[in-house]
């Protein structure tokens, strides 16, 4: 994307009395921020229930030399800028209605690898916690070593996560709640660093943002947008992670936790969570490559279109049939929605399309025939 438009989705979001809701609105009904920036006076026209504060709201060019600022910012540290129109932007996140407009990432990590996980937990992790943590991303690796690890940085589960992700040679992502021109907590500063070549370090705030309390809630929808499922360590009955657990449920994203000893602390959350049937009891790495269909062969032979429906099953005609009606490509939420199939069932059903050689994943994760 061009580095105005990039400009202009930055700045959107931030003018007064608009935020990430309306400025995706904005954005759909003029098509580019450049339009919305440059001839402000056309939003009547565009939208016609614009209000007149909506309009003056463009005039703040102190927001958009701050956001000159970020970019030569991030141009100066090889950090990258990544618009939803942006081939690199996670596509798993862009499919989410408050999906940031720009995100600022440091790292060599695919955030559209087949295989990602956020895995979350209290800050106050306890023995127990930190060793299954340990040896579920030890099986992982064994079982599907292009898997990706999602988590927050913080103390507890999340820098366990982290740090064993790195010992098993796994990619791990770390999610901030401020900018990249530093780290917090600074203890983890080692770990930040060896993630760049090994991950990376992603966030939506700009730099000489401050880690205060409410950019952690924002910081949590990315952590559960950004993977296939979010996996809960280890949890209070109030805590960060059980706010990353619903809104991956809100998603329509998988949802697993491990369950604890009653009258433990911190594993009155996950506990809840299972109790609740918002998240899938979890006891090995293995339950969770059953339960998301990716124990299957790890190469995959050549697409050859064959027949048109070459011995599929009702669901996977359903979900061609489907795709035939979208000719610019499917994201798989929608299918979901438009089929009426489980997120972890069409997650299956896709890969076996693809092995037959009937439907392709393109940029984006965009599904579309053959």
């Amino acid at each position: 994307m061009n580095t105005q438009e990039t400009l202009y989705r930055l700045a959107l979001p931030l003018l007064p009395g608009i935020g990430i809701n309306s400025a995706h609105t904005l954005l759909q009904v003029a098509g580019s921020a450049t339009v919305l920036f440059t001839h402000p006076e056309d939003l009547p026209d565009i939208l016609p229930q614009a209000s007149p504060k909506l309009i003056q709201a463009f005039g703040h060019p102190e927001i958009l030399r701050r956001c000159e600022a970020e970019l030569a910012f991030a141009e100066k540290n090889q950090i990258a800028c990544l618009t939803a129109d942006d081939e690199g932007y996670p596509s798993r996140l862009r499919e989410c209605s408050d999906a940031p407009l720009v995100l600022f990432y440091q790292g060599n990590a695919d955030l559209n690898s087949r295989h990602i996980i956020s895995i979350v937990g209290t800050r106050n992790a306890t023995d127990y916690g930190k060793g299954l943590c340990g040896r579920f991303i030890h099986d992982l690796q064994e079982l599907l070593p292009d898997v990706i690890i999602v988590s927050g940085l913080a103390y507890g589960i999340d820098i366990h996560a982290h740090r064993a992700a790195l010992q098993y040679k796994l990619d791990t992502v770390g999610v901030l709640a401020h900018g990249l021109d530093r780290i917090y907590p600074y203890t983890h500063r080692h770990t930040a660093i060896e993630m760049i070549s090994h991950g990376g370090l992603l966030t939506e705030f700009m730099s000489g943002t401050n880690p205060d309390r409410q950019n952690f809630v924002k910081r949590n929808r990315i952590v559960a947008g950004i993977s296939d499922a979010t996996l809960v360590v280890e949890s209070a009955s109030k805590g960060g992670s059980l706010i990353t657990a619903e809104i991956a449920g809100s998603y329509h994203r998988d949802c697993f936790a491990f369950p604890g000893r009653i009258g433990d602390t911190y594993s009155e959350g996950c506990n809840h969570l299972i109790s609740s049937n918002q998240a899938a009891l979890l006891q090995n790495a293995e339950e969770l490559v059953k339960a998301m269909n990716w124990n299957r062969p790890k190469q995959m032979p050549p697409a050859i279109q064959r027949q048109l429906f070459p011995e599929l099953n009702a669901e996977e005609k359903l979900v061609v049939q489907l795709m035939q009606k979208h000719p610019e490509g499917i994201q798989v939420n929608n299918l979901v929605v438009e089929s009426n199939i489980p997120i972890t069932r069409m997650t299956g059903i896709l890969f076996e399309l693809e092995l037959k050689g009937v439907i392709r994943n393109y940029a984006g994760g965009v599904y579309r025939t053959i």
